[in-house]
C-alpha cells in the first residue's frame, strides 16, 4: 500500500529541488545496499503497473528514500521491462526530489536505453545534460565503457551512443573531447560508423584542427575503417592545406588502387593545391587525366584555374581558360568574371578588365555590387578617377545601390591625390544616400592628412569620429602619431598616446615604436630611453623593432656600451634579433674597432640560421682590411662569394686598399681585375688606393699611368686623387710635377686642402727650397689653415738650412697664434 506524505511535506520537498552542478561517477555493476534495492524494487513496480506513477510516488514515502543510487538501480534493473520514455520521465522527475546529483552511470544507462529504441533526440538531450555538467571526458568515457562491458549484448552492439556523444561535443566545438571519445571507444564488437568519422574529419578540417584531424584519420586506419570518397577528399584537402601537394597526389592515386575511383571533387582539390603553388602545367595535366577517365571538369574546376592564374598575375592565361569554359557549354558566374577583373586590375590592365566587363554584359549577365566594386577599386588604384565616377553613375542607373565601401575607394584615391574638395564632394554624395562614413572612411582621409603633415585636420577628423560614435582604432592613432614623429613634434605625439590611455584605448607596441625610432633617428636618446621605460611600465612588451631603434640610435651617437646592453637585454628576453638588428650591432662594433665582439655576434647569427646579407659581409671585410687583417678578410670574402651574394664596389675597394697599404700590388690588381670581370666598375676611390699603393712601392710611372687613364674610364680625379698624387711627387722630390698638379686642380675647381699644402711645404723643405716653402706657408697662415704640423715642418726646414733665428721666430709666432708647441717641436 503506497503511503502518502502530507501536503505540507510534499510542498517542502518540491521547494528544495536542486539543479545538479556536478556528477559523481560510480560503477554500473556495483552492489547497492539492501534498503536501496528495496526502494528501487518498489519504484519499478509502480512504474511498470501505473500510468499515474508520478502521483503515486509523490504521495508515498519514496521521495524521502530517494537517492542517486536508487535512481541508478531503477534504471539498470528495469530497462528491459519499462518503456525508455517512462524511464526518462522518471529520471527527470527524480532530479526534482534528489538532494544529491545523479550518478554518471545513470546518464550513461539512460542514453544507451534510449538509443536501443532509436530514440536519438532524447538520448542527445541526456548526453548534452551530462556534458554541460562539466564532467571530464575521461570520466564520461569510463562510465560509458563500463556500461558497454557490463550491460550485456543489448549495450555492447550499440555504437550509436558514442557517436551521439561525439556529436554533442562537436556541436559545442569541444574538439579535443570529440577526438578523445573517438579514440576511447574500447569495445571490439563495434566500430564508429564511417558517417560519423567523415563528419568529424570534415569539422576538424573546417576548424583547422589539423593535429586532431590526423589523430582521427590514424585511428581509422588502425581500426581498419574503410575510407570512402568523402574520407579521401578530406585527407587530400588536409595535405593541400599543409602545402604537401605531392602527398595529396599520392592519396588521389591510392583512391583508385583501393577501388574508390576519384570523383570530380577529389580532382578539384588537388588541382586547387597545384594552382596554389603555381604548378599550372601539372594542374592542366590532371585536368586532362580527368577527361580521360570520363570525368567532366565542372564550373568549379575552371574557376580554380582562373583564380589561380589571376593570383599569380597570369591573367591573360586565365582569360584563355574562360574561353575554353564557354566553348564547352559551361556558364561562368559572377565570381569567375570578378576574379578576372581583379586580375587585370592588379596587373594595371584597366582595358583588359573592361573587356571582361563588356563580355559579361554581352552574355546577358547583370553586374552585381561585388563586380562593380572590383572595377571601381582598380580604377581608383590606377588614378582614373573620371572613369571611376562614371562607373558609380552607371551602377546607380542599373539599379545597383553603392555601399559605404564603394565610396571609400573614391575617398582613399582622392585623399592620396590631395584633392580635398573632391573628398568633400564624395562625403556629400554619401550623406545624400544616408550612408554614414565608416571607420575606414575616416582612416583613409586621416592617413593621407597625417602623411602630408596636415595634423591639425587629422585631429579635427579624429574628434569628428568620436562625436559620431565611431571609435577610432589603434591603427588610426598610430598613423597620427607617425605624422607627428615625421614632423619631429614628439611632445604632441606623446600627448596622443597619453590621451589614448585616458580614453581607455591601449596603444600597442607599434605606437610606441614610432616615437622611439623617431627619437633615435634624431639621436635624442635620453628621450627615446624615457619613452621605452614608460612603455614597459604600461605593460607593453618591446619587440625587435623597439630594440633595433634604440640599438641603432646609440650606435649613431657612438655609445656602444648602451647599444650592446640593449642587444643583450633583447636576447635575455627571448626576442630573436632580426637581420636588421644584427647588421646594426655588427656595423657599430666594427666601426668602434671591436672586431672580436663583432665576430662573436656574427657567429651567434649563423647559429640562429640567419643568412648574412651583403652589408654584414661588407662591414666585416672592410673592418678587417682597415686593420690590416687581410688573411681574415679574404677568408670572409671567400665565404661571401660561396653564398652566391655579389660584393659591391665598396667591399672590393676595401680589399684593394688593404693590399695597397701592405705594398701587395699584385694582389691588389688581382682583386681589381676580378671586380671588373664581374661587371663591378672600380670607382675613383679604388683608383686612389691603387695610385697611393704605387707611390708607396716606388712605382711612380705606373701611378702616373693610372692617373692619366682616369678620364678614359669616365672618372674625374677628386680632392683625394690630387692629394695622393701631389704627396707622392713631393716625397719623391719631384716638385715640378707636384706644383703642376696644384695648378691643374685649382683650374678644375677642386680646392686644395690642408693636406695638399702640408705635402707641398714638406716637399719644398725636404729639397731645401725654403723660399717656395715660406710662400706656401704664408698663404696657409693667411687662410687660417696652418696647423701645428705645418709649423713643425717649417721649423725643421729652417733648422736644417741653418736659419735658426727664423726657426725661433716661428716658435714664438705659434704661441702668439695660440698653437701650442708639442713634443715634436722641441725635439727638432
Amino acid at each position: 500500500m503506497v503511503q502518502l506524505f502530507s501536503p505540507r511535506i510534499r510542498t517542502t520537498i518540491k521547494k528544495s529541488r536542486l539543479l545538479f552542478a556536478s556528477i559523481k561517477s560510480q560503477q554500473y555493476c556495483h552492489t547497492p545496499p539492501p534498503h536501496t534495492e528495496a526502494t528501487a524494487e518498489e519504484i519499478i513496480r509502480v512504474l511498470s503497473k501505473h500510468n499515474n506513477w508520478q502521483f503515486l510516488l509523490e504521495s508515498s514515502h519514496i521521495p524521502t528514500k530517494l537517492s542517486s543510487d536508487v535512481v541508478q538501480s531503477v534504471l539498470q534493473r528495469s530497462h528491459f521491462s519499462t518503456h525508455p520514455m517512462r524511464l526518462l520521465d522518471f529520471f527527470n522527475w527524480s532530479n526534482q526530489h534528489l538532494g544529491t546529483p545523479q550518478t554518471l552511470d545513470s546518464f550513461s544507462i539512460l542514453a544507451f536505453v534510449l538509443c536501443g529504441s532509436n530514440l536519438y533526440a532524447p538520448a542527445i538531450n541526456v548526453l548534452g545534460r551530462m556534458v554541460d555538467a562539466r564532467v571530464s571526458v575521461s570520466d564520461v568515457l569510463n562510465s560509458m565503457n563500463s556500461i558497454v562491458y557490463s550491460g550485456g549484448p543489448r549495450f555492447r552492439s550499440r555504437p550509436v551512443a558514442f557517436e551521439l556523444l561525439i556529436d554533442v561535443y562537436r556541436k559545442r566545438a569541444m574538439w579535443n573531447e570529440c577526438v578523445c571519445v573517438f579514440l576511447g571507444v574500447k569495445d571490439c564488437d563495434f566500430r564508429i560508423s564511417l558517417l560519423c568519422c567523415n563528419s568529424l574529419l570534415k569539422d576538424l578540417l573546417r576548424c583547422n584542427r589539423m593535429e586532431l584531424f590526423w589523430k582521427v584519420y590514424g585511428e581509422m586506419s588502425a581500426k581498419k575503417i574503410e575510407s570512402d570518397a568523402y574520407t579521401y577528399v578530406s585527407v587530400i584537402t588536409a595535405h593541400c592545406r599543409a602545402g604537401n601537394v605531392k602527398e595529396a597526389k599520392r592519396v588521389l592515386s591510392e583512391m583508385g588502387e583501393r577501388g574508390c575511383e576519384p570523383n570530380v571533387i577529389a580532382y578539384n582539390v588537388v588541382v586547387r593545391g597545384l594552382c596554389g603553388i603555381g604548378d599550372f602545367d601539372e594542374a592542366l595535366e590532371l585536368k586532362t587525366t580527368m577527361a580521360e577517365k570520363g570525368l567532366v571538369p565542372d564550373n568549379y574546376t575552371y574557376a580554380i584555374f582562373i583564380d589561380g592564374f589571376c593570383q599569380h598575375k597570369r591573367t591573360s592565361e586565365a582569360k584563355l581558360i574562360l574561353e575554353q569554359m564557354c566553348e564547352r557549354g559551361l556558364n561562368p558566374d559572377h565570381n569567375i568574371y570578378t576574379a578576372l577583373i581583379n586580375g587585370f586590375m592588379k596587373e594595371g590592365d584597366v582595358d583588359g578588365a573592361f573587356e571582361i566587363k563588356n563580355t559579361m554584359v554581352a552574355r546577358g549577365i547583370k553586374l552585381n555590387l561585388v563586380t562593380y566594386n572590383a572595377i571601381l577599386h582598380g580604377l581608383c588604384k590606377a588614378g582614373e578617377m573620371e572613369r571611376a565616377v562614371n562607373l558609380i553613375n552607371e551602377m546607380i542607373e542599373m539599379g545597383i545601390k553603392p555601399e559605404i565601401q564603394t565610396y571609400n575607394y573614391l575617398i582613399e584615391a582622392y585623399s592620396k591625390e590631395g584633392t580635398v574638395d573632391k573628398v568633400s564632394e564624395v562625403l556629400v554624395w554619401m550623406n545624400e544616400r544616408n550612408l554614414p562614413p565608416s571607420a575606414y572612411t575616416f582612416s583613409a582621409i586621416i592617413n593621407e592628412l597625417s602623411r602630408t603633415g596636415d595634423l591639425e585636420k587629422s585631429n579635427l577628423l579624429l574628434e569628428n569620429m568620436s562625436a559620431r560614435g565611431i571609435a577610432p582604432s589603434v591603427a588610426i592613432y598610430t598613423t597620427i602619431v607617425k605624422g607627428y614623429v615625421k614632423e619631429a613634434k614628439f611632445e604632441e605625439a606623446m600627448a596622443i598616446l597619453d590621451g589614448m590611455w585616458e580614453k581607455g584605448i591601449s596603444p600597442d607596441v607599434f605606437c610606441y615604436n614610432s616615437v622611439i625610432m623617431g627619437l633615435s633617428k634624431l639621436r635624442r636618446m635620453e628621450e627615446a630611453r624615457t619613452c621605452f621605460v614608460e612603455m614597459r611600465k604600461k605593460g607593453l612588451i618591446p619587440n625587435s623593432y623597439t630594440f633595433g631603434g634604440l640599438i641603432n640610435g646609440y650606435i649613431e651617437i657612438g655609445n656602444m656600451e648602451f647599444a650592446e646592453s640593449y642587444f643583450m637585454e633583447m636576447l635575455d628576453q627571448g626576442i630573436a634579433p632580426d637581420l636588421y638588428n644584427y647588421t646594426s650591432i655588427i656595423d657599430g662594433l666594427c666601426k668602434n674597432g671591436n672586431l672580436t665582439e663583432a665576430f662573436s655576434i656574427f657567429n651567434r647569427m649563423l647559429e640562429q640560421n640567419l643568412l648574412p646579407n651583403v652589408h654584414i659581409y661588407s662591414v666585416l671585410i672592410i673592418s678587417l682590411s682597415k686593420n690590416g687583417k687581410l688573411v681574415e678578410a679574404m677568408r670572409i670574402f671567400s665565404k661571401f662569394s660561396d653564398t652566391g651574394l655579389v660584393a659591391d664596389v665598396y667591399t672590393y675597394t676595401s680589399l684593394v686598399s688593404g693590399f695597397c697599404k701592405q705594398g701587395s700590388m699584385v694582389e691588389a690588381f688581382r682583386i681589381h681585375d676580378e671586380m671588373s670581370k664581374k661587371g663591378i666598375n672600380p670607382n675613383i676611390v679604388t683608383y686612389n688606393a691603387l695610385i697611393g699603393g704605387f707611390f708607396k712601392s716606388g712605382e711612380i710611372e705606373r701611378a702616373k699611368e693610372l692617373f692619366g687613364g682616369l678620364s678614359d674610364k669616365g672618372l674625374m680625379p677628386n680632392k683625394v686623387t690630387y692629394a695622393t698624387m701631389i704627396d707622392g711627387f713631393c716625397k719623391a722630390e719631384n716638385l715640378e710635377e707636384a706644383f703642376g698638379l696644384l695648378e691643374e686642380m685649382s683650374s678644375k675647381g677642386v680646392p686644395p686642402d690642408v693636406f695638399v699644402y702640408n705635402s707641398l711645404v714638406n716637399g719644398c723643405c725636404k729639397k731645401g727650397d725654403m723660399e717656395r716653402a715660406l710662400s706656401l706657408f704664408d698663404g696657409m697662415v693667411e687662410k687660417g689653415i696652418a696647423s701645428i704640423h705645418t709649423f713643425n715642418t717649417m721649423i725643421d726646414g729652417f733648422c736644417k738650412s741653418g736659419n735658426l733665428s727664423r726657426a725661433v721666430d716661428l716658435v714664438k709666432e705659434m704661441v702668439d697664434r695660440q698653437i701650442m708647441p708639442n713634443h715634436v717641436t722641441f725635439t727638432i
